[in-house]
């Protein structure tokens, strides 16, 4: 047989063609940060069809393009992957998601603490049909499964209804769920034992899926519900994400390093346990959190039907104050309102300055019935001032941890935690460039490749030709996040542009109003 070699010059002439491919947008003169933790190089980034088609390792590469960005020595890496969202009610109505993206976030995973929205086929139809500028994916919550069963009752599930639940739990992992998550603090959840958490566990395991946990306590007894999470990894045989790792409460401060050790000692056995940080010292839920399980079943309504007798109010509120005493708790100023319905003007204030307004006396009693009055008339979202700053970076320290705003599409009203708004920020500026703590390749890592992978994201959080081109740009000197407790509705700066699936949404840190993100389903 003949073998016929090709001429060089038409060789040369096939490579020249290949570069010579107009690129939809080409981002050069950047030091590109691939998303592996691997140092930045020198190079460009070309995109087509809403994917990475070339990365050049040349500043000023010869090749034609429908748009250029000069990044002008600007970090380039993949989209930030926010893996805890609660974006279900805001998205809709605010899709252009700003707070999300001017924090260089590219993709949410929503659906957290046990919440996700019943219908997982109906809700990303829905994100593709509105369009979004920013990706969504969603895990499919416990609470959400549980409720359409049984309520909010305080009971455990028969044989039968639990295989109810199982065959909801599959039908959401078919429709495109990545995984299951619990909400153990929440109702309905915090009555379930941890066989039924198991079991749906597994039928999310045979989907590929994940178990993202907000975790029965975060207190005194975290280190009860971190065995108890790991409990349902190893039974279930799926990987674990415990969420907003934290260790809450005077009495608990310190205890960083023993919490963490049990995660550590988890992966050496050979389990996928993995967590995710807010860079804040406070927390944010709603007000009902401060009420006994037990006085919470049926919900609010019921809760205030409770509260008209006067000796089961006394016992809830007794019962409060012991949960504070036993916790070094003092009084409840920590808790500080960021949103109330019924009388915006407690906006702000904590506990202890609304119990002195509405003219009783300090003291937990006092400040319990103030928090059951409020309840009366309507629940509210808090900031809970509960952690210290040693352990915050402690946690930040761990590799298999990622930074999440645990927040949802901000409507710029209320006093919301600031993570809504700069939680990637605050890591670069903070923990990054303040205090050393993290290189930012290994920052970058941790919002891109890290949670692609555990997630199942095979298409996004690396820098590859064939990968989705979700694109940051930031200057790592100059990257704050500018939103406070005070003043929490302020964009954060030093991202100029966020490209998602290939356009651009955020140009010259102004949004464009494009809306280019889509559903992603495992």
């Amino acid at each position: 047989m003949k073998r016929f070699l090709l001429p060089t010059a038409f060789l040369l002439l096939i490579s020249s063609h290949s570069f010579a491919q107009k690129a939809d947008l080409l981002i050069r003169n950047a030091r590109i940060l691939d998303g592996t933790g691997n140092s930045w190089y020198w190079g460009s980034i070309a995109i087509r069809d809403g994917k990475i088609s070339q990365l050049i390792r040349s500043r000023t590469p010869d090749m034609p393009a429908s748009r250029t960005i000069d990044a002008n020595g600007l970090l380039a890496c993949p989209g930030f992957i926010d893996v805890h969202g609660h974006i279900e009610g805001g998205i809709f109505s605010r899709p252009t998601a700003d707070n999300y993206v001017r924090d260089g976030v590219t993709s949410v995973v929503t659906g957290n603490c046990g919440g996700s929205d019943d219908d997982i086929a109906g809700f990303l139809q829905k994100i593709d049909s509105v369009k979004t500028s920013i990706n969504v994916a969603t895990l499919l919550g416990h609470n959400t499964v549980r409720r359409q069963i049984l309520g909010n009752a305080d009971r455990q599930a028969s044989p039968e209804e639990m295989q109810r639940m199982e065959a909801i739990m599959a039908k959401g992992m078919q429709d495109g769920a990545v995984g299951l998550s619990s909400g153990l603090i929440y109702l309905p959840g915090m009555y379930a034992n941890t066989e039924e958490i198991v079991r749906l566990a597994k039928v999310a395991a045979q989907y590929g899926g994940v178990y993202a946990t907000h975790m029965r306590n975060e207190g005194l007894k975290v280190t009860d519900a971190i065995n108890e999470a790991l409990t349902i990894g190893k039974q279930a045989n799926i990987p674990v994400q415990i969420s907003h790792f934290k260790v809450a409460g005077n009495a608990n401060w310190g205890r960083s390093s023993e919490t963490l050790n049990m995660v550590k000692e988890a992966r050496e056995q050979g389990y996928d346990v993995t967590i995710d940080q807010y860079p804040y010292t406070a927390s944010s839920t709603n007000l009902a959190t401060q009420v006994p399980d037990w006085a919470m079943e049926g919900g609010l309504d019921t809760l205030r039907e409770r509260l008209k007798d006067r000796a089961t109010r006394e016992k809830i509120k007794k019962q409060m104050k012991k949960s504070k005493q036993d916790g070094k708790v003092k009084n409840f100023s920590y808790a500080v309102v960021a949103s109330y319905a019924p009388d915006t003007t407690l906006n702000g204030k904590n506990i202890s300055e609304i119990n002195l307004i509405k003219g009783r006396k300090k003291g937990l009693l006092n400040e319990a019935e103030t928090i059951l009055s409020l309840l009366e008339k309507g629940n509210a979202q808090m900031v809970f001032h509960t952690m210290n700053e040693t352990d915050v970076k402690y946690f930040m320290q761990y590799p298999f941890n990622m930074p999440a705003a645990d927040a949802g599409v901000s409507n710029g009203r209320g006093m919301p935690h600031p993570r809504g708004y700069g939680t990637n920020a605050r890591v670069l500026a903070r923990y990054v460039r303040e205090f050393k703590i993290l290189t930012v390749e290994e920052a970058v890592r941790r919002m891109t490749s890290l949670p692609a992978q555990k997630f199942g994201l095979t298409d996004r959080g690396l820098l590859k030709p064939g990968m989705a081109a979700d694109v940051v740009l930031f200057d790592e000197k100059t990257v704050t996040d500018n939103a406070t407790f005070d003043a929490p509705h302020q964009f954060a700066t030093g991202i100029p542009y966020v490209i998602v699936n290939g356009a651009v949404v955020v140009d010259d840190s102004r949004h464009t109003g494009v809306r280019s993100g889509k559903a992603l389903k495992k």
